[in-house]
């Protein structure tokens, strides 16, 4: 293994970039040119067909069944002139990846040969087996069916030759299997109560999208070391390393030169990227070594988390063609930047407004607050819940940490907005307002048309910062599947704007004019959601102290913040928007609780047999070496002169000794630990055993052989160290 290493960080080395030929059209020209989009849909459908399936698209009308055939036949024409030979409904299980089973076009013609087809059957529906993904017991093995259901908003795309059709995945009975289903009813949810709310400034909106742009950071390793790294193969981040000398203290990482090899893997990424219509904006050196990001243009948030799904699978395919190992894990590395995935949120209406945009008018004034306040209202009220749609076993590690939002949501507003809330709260409500008769509506907030001004003053430690007509969800782990935050955060919105109207309405039916009471209620909301406002510092111990004061959660266990998707309040939230209910909620659960388990339990094996095989016996083998010298050198000198020159090997040799029999009965500690938490049967109480008992046993392992690295002769240490790790792409 020593040889190995060597082998690799030399062969690492000499690798040159991989040639890349670019089509010989502009990006413009090629993009989309493997997806089933509105241009082919024209091209392939009759007009009648088109119109239909455009309108389920767009307006959420109920797709009719009898069309299904005839899209069915337009796309078959079309995945034929493209040398398509496959098909498959194309899944998001409750796994963070996506899933898909690949069947022909052929079926028997009845003469002893074969015919292709593709009907509005196999388009619509298909039956895999729901009992082999996780389902926190929705489904028994008995039980085995679950659907697969066309998604008509997400357009089909092809990928390599197969056509992949994106789906929902339900149960035989009905409940969500996977992540599109309740995002799609969190989207019509929030789409309703807002469209209600516009009504009061805009009668002719008659639809709200929820858009969203993600910021994808992942990590590079060349593939050689990556193979040398049994703990980065099979936890996707190192169990054990010490610091490189130069990690990132010297800031020349962060928007640096992009190396060659890594210029060539993004060029690769988004040429394939852009043919399958993901709009890639940006990309970049990000501040870790070895640290990348690729973000594209917002766009609808049911199409971009597919997007981001996509990606993601792309990546990992992309980069071994270049001889690199792509890390999705938010903290693949101790001691640099973890790997987050921002979350740029907002709303906007049919008819082009920007929900959470400033305007020009006092109307549009009053719309923009009252949109970021029912926003604050619905982040101050599901604070933990957000907190749990972020949380993992993998996410864990990075938040809280001086480098990425803390494991307590607060939301950053920027100094004036933060003023005009403060107005709108302390103003009496005849100076904050008039109505100037025929002259419409006067608001006393000059400020506002001009707030784009102030983007820019952004606080990167809030998890939830509002960034100048959108908020900035800062906390979504790297290797998520976004649709985990956006569906609490469009369900608490949805919520919040709902309860908002209903307050309204009834202070008109008193008498109260439709702005007073606007006003009235927007008022009542600002005090209330106060407590979510945080601009200062929020990696301080302060602030923790501070948010306990506020009445925010500060739990950082992973399975305990979990609980918040249980609590009556949230459970009442989804169900009320007919997005998730009681008993789909219990399951997902069950399966979060189950899928922090078994990565800590696979962490843990992991650890203890990269600990026993690896670490201690070279270790041991270079005490050897040190006490066969010291012994040479008593054979050689006088032992005055022997004591004197071996005194620096007698100590390492019982540092090593001391260190090793630290390690050796820590994991002995740590297997023990497992027994006893394999035992306990309920999967929440287990998954607090793993957090409380055994994933503390392996950082204080992990502390024992970081330190033994740094004392074994190098030659001899088997792992690929950091600095081989984050530096052998440049």
């Amino acid at each position: 293994m020593a040889n190995l290493r060597f082998e690799v960080v030399a062969e690492a080395f000499k690798k040159k970039p991989l040639e890349v030929l670019a089509p010989i059209e502009r990006p413009s020209e090629f993009f989309g040119k493997n997806v089933f989009n509105r241009a082919k849909m024209y091209k392939y459908l009759s007009r009648d067909v088109y119109e239909k399936l455009i309108d389920v698209i767009d307006n959420g009308a109920r797709l009719d069944r009898s069309i299904a055939d005839a899209v069915a036949k337009g796309i078959k024409q079309w995945a034929d002139e493209n040398g398509v030979t496959h098909y498959t409904h194309w899944f998001q299980p409750l796994t963070e990846g996506t899933a898909e089973k690949h069947d022909a076009f052929v079926e028997h013609d009845g003469k002893g040969g074969m015919i292709e087809e593709f009907s509005g059957k196999l388009l619509v529906q298909q039956e895999p087996d729901a009992s082999s993904f996780p389902n926190g017991g929705i489904r028994n093995t008995f039980e085995a069916r679950g659907y697969s259901a066309w998604d008509p908003t997400s357009p089909v795309f092809i990928i390599d030759d197969t056509l992949c059709i994106p789906t929902i995945f339900i149960s035989y009975t009905g409940e969500a299997l996977d992540y599109k289903a309740p995002l799609l009813r969190s989207i019509h949810a929030v789409s309703e109560a807002a469209t209600e709310v516009c009504h009061y400034f805009y009668p002719d909106v008659k639809k709200v999208v929820s858009n969203l742009g993600w910021e994808q950071e992942y990590f590079l390793v060349d593939e050689g070391l990556y193979s040398a790294r049994p703990d980065l193969m099979l936890t996707g981040r190192t169990l054990m390393g010490h610091d490189s000398a130069k990690n990132q203290q010297m800031d020349d990482h962060y928007f640096g030169a992009i190396p060659e090899r890594v210029q060539a893997f993004m060029k690769d990424l988004e040429i394939q990227a852009l043919e399958l219509g993901i709009p890639c904006k940006t990309r970049h050196n990000e501040v870790a070594p070895n640290q990348f990001e690729l973000a594209p243009i917002f766009e609808e948030m049911n199409i971009a988390i597919d997007h981001n799904m996509l990606l993601m699978s792309l990546m990992k395919k992309v980069a071994r063609r270049h001889g690199f190992r792509v890390l999705l894990h938010e903290k693949p590395f101790a001691g640099v930047n973890g790997s987050g995935k921002h979350n740029n949120w907002s709303l906007s209406t049919d008819t082009g407004i920007l929900l959470h945009g400033p305007g020009k008018t006092p109307e549009d004034s009053l719309r923009f607050i009252v949109f970021i306040v029912e926003t604050l209202v619905a982040v101050y009220k599901h604070n933990g819940l957000l907190k749990a749609s972020i949380m993992s076993a993998t996410n864990a590690h990075r938040l809280g940490a001086n480098e990425a939002p803390p494991a307590i949501i607060s939301s950053f507003l920027g100094h004036q907005l933060t003023e005009i809330l403060q107005h709108i709260e302390t103003s009496d409500k005849d100076e904050l307002f008039n109505v100037a008769g025929k002259q419409g509506m006067k608001l006393d907030i000059p400020e506002i048309p001009e707030l784009l001004i102030d983007n820019t003053d952004r606080n990167r430690t809030s998890p939830f910062a509002f960034t100048g007509n959108r908020f900035e969800f800062r906390a979504v782990g790297s290797e998520a599947n976004s649709a985990s935050a956006m569906i609490v955060l469009n369900t608490a919105v949805a919520e919040a704007l709902q309860g908002f109207k209903t307050r309204v309405d009834a202070l008109i039916a008193k008498g109260l004019d439709k702005i007073s009471a606007i006003i009235e209620v927007v008022r009542d909301d600002v005090k209330y959601c106060k407590p979510i406002h945080f601009e200062g510092n929020g990696y301080s111990e302060e602030w923790v102290e501070e948010a306990k004061r506020r009445g925010l959660d500060c739990e950082t266990s992973c399975p305990k913040v979990f609980e918040r998707y249980l609590d009556e309040d949230s459970i009442r939230m989804f169900e009320s928007q007919n997005v998730m209910t009681r008993k789909e909620l219990e399951a997902r659960n069950e399966v979060k609780w189950e899928t922090y388990t078994k990565k800590i339990q696979i962490e843990a094996r992991v650890f203890g047999d990269l600990s026993m095989n690896h670490i201690i016996p070279v270790c041991t083998h270079y005490q050897s070496q040190l006490a066969k010298n010291v012994q040479s050198m008593y054979d050689i000198f006088p032992k005055e002169q022997a004591d004197k020159l071996t005194s620096r090997n007698k100590k390492i040799i019982e540092e090593i000794a001391e260190r090793t029999q630290l390690i050796e009965s820590g994991v002995e500690e740590l297997v023990e630990a497992r027994k006893v938490a394999n035992r306990i049967e309920d999967e929440h109480l287990k998954a607090i055993a793993y957090h409380d008992t055994v994933a503390p046993k392996m950082d204080e392992i992990r502390y024992q052989i970081d330190k033994l690295e740094l004392i074994v002769s190098d030659e001899l240490w088997t792992l690929p160290k950091y600095r081989e790790l984050k530096y052998c792409s440049d």
